[in-house]
């Protein structure tokens, strides 16, 4: 059993952790501040190649695999929990393309959301289907005269909908076969029917957008059909599980982050006469900090591994996400109680990734259904 990353995952790591020092950590309060998406950071990872992680080079991607995913989203939610995001949420799309496009999809779309710039999303959940996906009631019905499905819904809490050119929709091609009715259906921005309603004002991860998409008689042509009819929701359940890994990094670097904090203030805050980071109960918080958080790390790294190794990881995923978010909340309290009132105010980061932590405990599944998922798994 090999626990080193390899040189190109090594240096991967650096270029990450060096983008995310000089470029990112820069930016964060005023992307937090200003509810701003990162635009410029988001052209970067561009230009950079991380957009075009896990997709070959032939698709206009850079190669590599989950794990060197992960090893970027953690490196960037150190400083900025909503840059790491809005890349980890975009290269969702690129996921199901290259696991479930046509040769002639790929070569269209992949090119675009990996070296082009162009931003994408998914959409799966609805007003009334969040944890119980099954009930969407978004359709998508064939209109076989014109050979275009014609798309009436409408979804919520998309992330990155309200930008992205591209959004892989979840939708009832068969409404009458239940979750053996749905199918994913590829929708271009622009498209008339297709418009963005609400954009959610949230409690934290504000430079990522998160938005409603309303389709009204939205007309798209029957090559948007993303892999088979009837299909969609195995999809979409297999996508999650990739999606998964990504808000487990997310919440891993965002509890790093917090312990570097922690950590820095300790040895420079002076109290009865010494530095905090002297006093035995403020020196476990840390062991415990940093003990949950490798735990973490390593659910992590191995679920992303038996993903790029194409084992099965559904349960793996679901423990990975489970124990990184419920430890980034654990850790950025007691990153922040260590702060005491400065923790508390905007001046310090801690506030920040506080917030920020609690979403990778609700989105891309709550704790709840995760836990569902790996009883399910693990009873049989």
């Amino acid at each position: 059993m090999n626990f080193s990353l390899t040189e190109d995952q090594l240096a991967i790591r650096e270029m990450a952790r060096e983008f995310a020092e000089k470029e990112v950590a820069v930016r964060a309060a005023a992307i937090d501040k200003e509810s701003a998406f990162p635009q410029d950071l988001f052209d970067l990872m561009v230009r950079m190649g991380f957009t075009g992680l896990c997709v070959p080079e032939k698709y206009g991607g850079s190669g590599g695999n989950q794990l060197d995913k992960v090893i970027v989203v953690e490196e960037i939610a150190k400083k900025c929990a909503a840059t790491a995001a809005v890349l980890s949420i975009h290269m969702l799309f690129a996921f199901l393309l290259l696991k479930f496009g046509s040769e002639e999809q790929k070569k269209k779309y992949l090119p675009e959301v990996t070296s082009g710039g162009c931003l994408a999303a998914f959409a799966l959940t609805e007003p009334g289907a969040g944890s119980d996906a099954g009930s969407a009631r978004t359709t998508a019905i064939l209109d076989e005269a014109s050979g275009e499905y014609v798309i009436n819904g409408t979804k919520c809490f998309i992330s990155g909908g309200g930008r992205a050119k591209y959004v892989a929709l979840i939708a009832l091609t068969q409404p009458e076969k239940g979750l053996k009715g749905f199918s994913c259906i590829l929708v271009e921005r622009g498209t008339p029917g297709f418009s963005v309603g609400k954009t959610e004002e949230k409690m934290g991860l504000h430079g990522s957008e998160t938005v409603e998409l309303i389709f009204e008689n939205c007309r798209v042509p029957r090559e948007n059909l993303l892999g088979e009819e009837g299909k969609g929701f195995k999809y979409a359940m297999i996508g999650l599980d990739a999606a998964r890994i990504g808000i487990a990094a997310q919440a891993l670097g965002i509890a790093e982050g917090a312990l570097e904090e922690a950590v820095k203030y300790m040895h420079q805050r002076v109290q009865f006469g010494k530095p905090i980071a002297e006093l035995q109960g403020l020196q476990w918080y840390i062991a415990d900090m940093a003990t949950k958080m490798e735990a973490a790390k390593w659910l992590t790294y191995y679920a992303a591994y038996l993903e790029s190794a194409g084992l099965p990881h559904t349960k793996e995923a679901a423990m990975a996400k489970l124990n990184a978010s419920e430890n980034a909340r654990f850790v950025t309290n007691l990153a922040l109680q260590i702060h005491g009132g400065y923790g508390y105010m905007k001046d310090y980061p801690l506030e920040r990734m506080y917030r920020d932590a609690k979403i990778t405990e609700i989105y891309e599944g709550t704790s709840e259904i995760h836990k569902v998922v790996i009883s399910r798994a693990v009873l049989g």
